[in-house]
């Protein structure tokens, strides 16, 4: 049984809860809605993971709930580990999403920082949530900057990890490449998952020198039917889309977000450039940046320890 203390109908918000495991000393709860019909035709219903204290404490049932998105081809479960520890060292549920065509969450031929926003709205109104911390990596960081700037009011405070809203990273020219990697694999036969994983790979080492971005890619290869697979993402949309839509953060005009906002990047990525400090301030006024020497784009993953520290401290700080 899930208990939750809140004033909505726990059907009207939550809907059919899919399956709940209890973990030692939290209580995780996965609700997948696959492929439901959203009231609003131009959203989609996100499948998540709610890491939550099993006692029911009155701290983590008055403070704001985090909110996590991933990056271009990851999915909830990446933030897995980081997740349950940001629960422990701040006391707050934490919840982790699958944006559209990733992870567990419904495709969607339509793909949009827009679109993305309105599903994260829509979800936080599901959950009854009135305000939450929202984090996000890479692409998922562009979505929660969009719904802090069109949607202020649902937001205390913005964690954008390694993504910029001002100009883009030459790395971004060689998504081109993973795309026609990715579509351009072939399996035969009936394959266990540890072969197909393994002809996947060796196809894609090809053009994809990079084992861990390979692996990464990997994560997404699932069992269509017995012995045959395909992409968990929604190749087709998604590269479609890219260059247009995902690459790049929309022009949104004379709006700001004026509450407190931390950018963190990798020392050894260029997403977030110094000389762009001044510009993303006039979009996001309290921005404080943050630098992991030694790190990438990947930092929250090559730099566990050092990003949880930053991240949480920010998240306990009571004062801007």
């Amino acid at each position: 049984m899930i208990l939750m203390n809140s004033p909505c109908n726990r059907v009207k918000c939550l809907g059919k809860q899919i399956w709940t495991t209890v973990l030692p000393a939290m209580r995780h709860i996965a609700s997948r809605e696959l492929h439901n019909v959203s009231e609003n035709p131009a959203t989609v219903k996100l499948a998540y993971v709610s890491y939550e204290s099993m006692a029911d404490t009155a701290e983590e049932n008055s403070t704001a709930p985090i909110m996590i998105m991933h990056g271009l081809f990851g999915s909830k479960n990446n933030w897995n580990s980081l997740a349950k520890v940001i629960h422990q060292k701040t006391n707050r549920k934490v919840i982790a999403i699958d944006a559209r065509n990733h992870g567990d969450s419904p495709h969607s031929s339509e793909v949009s920082y827009a679109v993305m926003a309105e599903d994260v709205i829509h979800l936080l109104k599901d959950l009854c949530i009135d305000k939450a911390i929202l984090i996000g990596h890479s692409m998922g960081g562009s979505t929660m900057m969009y719904v802090a700037l069109f949607h202020p009011e649902v937001v205390e405070k913005l964690v954008v990890v390694d993504m910029s809203p001002i100009g883009t990273s030459p790395e971004i020219a060689s998504m081109k490449k993973i795309f026609e990697s990715m579509r351009s694999i072939t399996l035969d036969g009936n394959l266990s998952l540890t072969k197909a994983r393994k002809m996947t790979d060796e196809q894609l080492s090809n053009s994809i020198s990079s084992l861990t971005l390979r692996q990464f890619l990997l994560t997404n290869l699932v069992e269509a039917e017995t012995g045959k697979y395909k992409w968990r993402v929604n190749l087709p949309a998604l590269e479609q889309h890219f260059e247009a839509q995902i690459a790049r953060f929309p022009d949104v005009g004379p709006r700001s977000f004026n509450g407190p906002t931390l950018f963190i990047g990798g020392s050894n990525s260029d997403y977030i450039k110094v000389k762009d400090h001044p510009a993303i301030k006039r979009l996001f006024p309290e921005a404080r940046f943050h630098y992991i020497a030694g790190a990438s784009h990947w930092l929250h993953a090559e730099k566990p320890a050092e990003f949880l520290n930053i991240l949480t401290s920010f998240i306990n700080q009571t004062d801007r």
